[in-house]
């Protein structure tokens, strides 16, 4: 089950509005109160505030928690995997533990303390682990209060991966929506270069949109990458279809493998782009074939929501469309990065990109 921003803000709706919450930390006095969920995915209005303090539910300021945060919670949840709001949100989000405090009282989730490994130098110890969220759907308590449970799990807390680009230059003559901010620009480059090099590691070669070919990256033109394809119409695939090469000149990313697969079809997007992305793919797919591939929106995590919406239309039910975030990506490009992969077969795309629709 793929939880979304609607599941985590309809479960805190159900909690009673007329009561205060106290955190989970005991050391925090502060009490919080439900003002309202404005459904499906939020944000979520609270008031915070401390008894001992002085404050009250009247004089605290109304605070919200953003369907962002929502997101980025739901998008780490496994069932019976406990996870650290803190680990995952870093120091972002001054309503996180809010958040956490609100799903602990929710009847799928609970308090629980993994053991942690400690490793120095070549010994390790189990040691108490720090406060954890356990989803459990098939093990629901009490609706409003917060169950502590027993776990024998133990988590090895590996560092963040870093994903590190090289520099990067976007020409000022870029052809395409001139009227994007250059940073967007740049974010959309930086994960058409991850893509690239992810396809050069599992033994694909990549197209480009032919706009985008003279973005530089590491002092060398995109189109003149290695495994970057330098023409579509070289392509045994696409040679007999014109109008299918010519639908495609614009689409961010395709990948080719053994002049017969095309694993993927991928539009590089931000929120406003989904539904044109969409209709590039769409207006590809109406002039090639039938043929088995992927057609794939690939964009910013909290976008997942406008995807689902935009995918959901009946034009584009054929393209069976599947998403995948640019923290999936740059998880994907770490590992290709880290590792030589080799002999991976297509499924394994499979577990990188999500079909929510």
């Amino acid at each position: 089950m793929n939880v979304t921003a609607s599941d985590l803000a309809s479960w805190i709706n159900q909690l009673p509005k007329n009561r205060a919450y106290h955190y989970l930390n005991p050391s925090n006095k502060g009490q919080i109160e439900i003002i309202r969920v404005d459904l499906p995915e939020g944000p979520i209005v609270i008031k915070r505030y401390c008894p001992s303090k002085g404050g009250s539910s009247r004089t605290a300021k109304e605070e919200s928690i953003s369907s962002q945060l929502l997101w980025r919670v739901a998008n780490a949840l496994q069932e019976n995997v406990p996870i650290n709001i803190d680990r995952i949100l870093g120091a972002s989000y001054n309503t996180r533990s809010v958040l956490e405090t609100l799903l602990a009282h929710t009847p799928q989730f609970y308090m629980s303390y993994p053991g942690r490994i400690e490793v120095i130098h070549s010994s390790s110890k189990i040691k108490r682990g720090h406060k954890h969220l356990l989803w459990q759907p098939g093990n629901s308590h009490k609706l409003g209060q917060v169950t502590q449970i027993e776990t024998e799990q133990v988590i090895a807390e590996i560092p963040s991966q870093q994903v590190v680009y090289e520099a990067l230059v976007v020409p000022k003559a870029q052809t395409y929506n001139e009227t994007m901010d250059i940073e967007i620009k740049r974010r959309h480059a930086q994960i058409q270069v991850a893509l690239v090099l992810i396809g050069l590691q599992l033994g694909y070669r990549t197209w480009v949109a032919q706009n985008d070919k003279a973005i530089v990256y590491n002092n060398v033109k995109l189109g003149e990458m290695n495994g970057v394809v330098s023409s579509l119409k070289s392509e045994k695939l696409l040679s007999a279809y014109s109008d299918a090469v010519k639908a495609a000149l614009l689409i961010d990313c395709i990948w080719f493998k053994n002049s017969k697969l095309m694993p993927a079809v991928m539009e590089i997007e931000h929120t406003t782009g989904i539904t044109s992305g969409l209709s590039r793919m769409k207006n590809f797919q109406d002039r090639f074939p039938p043929f088995p591939t992927r057609y794939v929106i690939v964009a910013p995590d909290e976008d997942k929501s406008k995807f689902i919406r935009e995918a959901s239309k009946p034009q584009f039910t054929s393209l069976s469309p599947l998403f995948m975030s640019f923290s999936t990506v740059e998880e994907l490009y770490a590992l290709c990065q880290r590792r030589n992969i080799k002999g991976v077969t297509e499924e394994f795309l499979d577990c990188y990109m999500e079909k929510v629709v």
